[in-house]
């Protein structure tokens, strides 16, 4: 598997209260969903191989 890198995501709060609440439905850390979003964001837009 790829290195992971980390780096700092500032957001409005209800913004993060709401992932949350979604990751939470789906059985996902916050951290697990933000990085679904990511990566089916840069799927739909062709930026990310299947």
């Amino acid at each position: 598997m790829a290195e992971r890198r980390s780096f700092l995501l500032r957001v409005d709060p209800d913004v993060l209260d709401a992932v949350q609440r979604w990751a939470n439905d789906d059985l996902r850390s916050l951290n697990g969903q933000i990085e679904f979003l990511l990566r089916r964001a840069l799927r739909e837009s062709g930026r990310l191989g299947p």
